[in-house]
């Protein structure tokens, strides 16, 4: 009895004690929840959803991602197309802010640095790695670097963009306003109008230059060819006629030393054919030097007109890039940092050591930005479409404390450059102007990569650098594709064999 009375009396207390635990741990598990339901309404933005402007889109010209909001919205030539949510890098790995560009396009992409990770309608906008593609979306920021996107909304998005889109990544929220500066590029419709047929025109010329230095070429090397043995045939002429000349002085010395009427004869029958034989070998020595002068001119104005003719080659050969060029829109970066300005246009040549296109990089200039020694701040100006005055024009400023207008204010493109690409200019053309140098991921199988050197970028600096981006001078040059570096303005340049050190490091 005394155990059941005491079982009895254990198991009441437990009832009575188990059940106040339990309401007191409901209360403890429900505060944070209450607290976790109750922050999101004091700090979070509402979710963004995937929305589609009440209008015909037309093709995107340009992407904005905001950091901070964890969405992307799309432009095309009228304004706002779409908008989804987005999951940019976690915290060591962030998704680098700055200026980008698509440079390929993957639809069933597989990472090589993440496990064969599924990537898919991947839009690669550096060659280190960062891309936009379709992935989970937690709701908050969980890639290791890239810009996740819903997984229809990419698949629906990629088949509109191509490459060289403008892709801005932004600390905050940003958005495209309309913009006129005198700075800005005007076009000449005459010119934009007649830079199709000029650029054909120029293309056949071009085409017939290169073949007239291919057919030059190969008489050049004919004709000194022909050459080749000339100074072997004049030395075997040259020695029997030596041997003439001396088989005569013989002759008529024997001729001379002759005492009989015989030996006299004999002597000079020899002579005779002797003096005959000399005569023959002089007339084809002389015959042959003539020949060879010939034969030698002839290969000297081969290799002259072989010359001249690779010459015009160059020359209408950049005269046809230049004016197929004009037919692409044209990308200028102005930066702070160097003091130069770059200019770049889509080849659509396929890059040679595979994946992407090149670009052209033959402008680098530098450029006059009063006040030097002042942030001027990043912005992105866009060619949205045609207008009366030439071209419409958009700013994005995602850092810097000018206003853009201020920017262009303080930028002076020099007139050579401006003769050059501004007369045929066309929408998706742009003009970026920032604090920051090129990143060294900017190479010619890119358009610019310009990181805000003020923000987290570990999703950027944790990957390895691509293989293109070499340090170089800004004035460097291979094959007509210039590399640019991303450094200091304050610090030292450095030194092919510092970067190939810091890179083994």
């Amino acid at each position: 009895m005394t155990n059941r009375s005491m079982t009895a009396k254990s198991l009441a207390t437990v009832r009575r004690w188990g059940l106040a635990a339990i309401a007191t741990l409901a209360v403890m598990a429900a505060l944070p929840a209450l607290t976790a339901e109750a922050a999101p309404k004091q700090s979070r933005p509402a979710p963004v959803k995937e929305e589609m402007a009440p209008r015909p889109a037309g093709e995107p010209i340009m992407a904005i991602v905001s950091i901070k909001s964890q969405q992307i919205n799309f432009y095309d030539a009228d304004g706002w197309i779409l908008r989804a949510p987005v999951s940019t890098g976690v915290k060591d790995r962030e998704t680098p802010a700055g200026v980008f560009a698509v440079i390929e396009k993957d639809k069933d992409h597989r990472s090589t640095m993440y496990d064969d990770a599924w990537m898919p309608h991947m839009l690669r906008i550096t060659w280190n790695g960062v891309a936009m593609h379709g992935g989970p979306l937690p709701g908050y920021a969980a890639s290791h670097g890239c810009v996740r996107m819903p997984f229809g909304f990419a698949e629906k998005l990629f088949d509109k963009t191509r490459i060289g889109m403008r892709v801005i990544i932004s600390p905050n929220d940003a958005a495209p306003v309309e913009i006129s500066h005198p700075t800005l590029l005007t076009p000449k419709a005459e010119a934009v109008t007649a830079a199709p047929a000029h650029a054909e025109t120029l293309g056949r010329e071009a085409a017939d230059a290169a073949k007239a230095a291919i057919e030059t070429k190969k008489a050049a090397t004919a004709a000194a060819r022909e050459t080749t043995s000339l100074a072997s045939s004049l030395r075997k002429l040259e020695y029997f006629k030596k041997s003439a000349d001396a088989e005569a002085a013989s002759a008529d010395k024997a001729l001379a030393a002759a005492t009989t009427d015989e030996a006299k004869t004999r002597s000079g029958e020899r002579k005779q054919k002797a003096i005959a034989k000399a005569t023959e070998a002089s007339a084809r020595l002389d015959a042959a030097k003539a020949d060879a002068k010939s034969k030698l001119d002839a290969a000297a104005a081969a290799k002259d007109a072989a010359k001249t003719a690779e010459t015009r080659k160059n020359v209408s050969a950049k005269a046809a890039t230049e004016a197929k060029l004009a037919l692409e829109p044209v990308s200028v970066y102005i930066s702070r940092a160097t003091q130069k300005l770059y200019v770049r246009r889509n080849t659509h040549k396929p890059a040679p050591d595979g994946g992407g296109e090149v670009f052209d990089t033959s402008i680098v200039v530098p450029v006059t930005i009063r006040n030097p020694e002042k942030r001027i701040g990043t912005h992105v100006f866009t060619a949205m479409a045609r207008n009366d005055a030439g071209l419409r024009w958009s700013a994005v400023t995602i850092d810097g404390p000018d206003e853009a207008k201020d920017a262009l204010d303080r930028i002076t493109i020099p007139q050579d450059v401006l003769d050059r690409i501004g007369p045929t200019a066309l929408p998706r053309s742009s003009i970026v102007i920032s604090d920051e140098p090129l990143s060294a991921e900017t190479n010619y199988r890119t358009e610019f990569v310009a990181v805000l050197s003020d923000q987290p970028q570990g999703g950027f600096i944790t990957r390895k650098p691509s293989e293109e981006s070499i340090i170089a001078s800004e004035d460097s040059r291979y094959d007509g594709f210039g590399f640019f570096s991303q450094r200091n303005p304050n610090s030292r340049r450095m030194s092919f064999e510092d970067f190939w050190t810091q890179r083994r490091r």
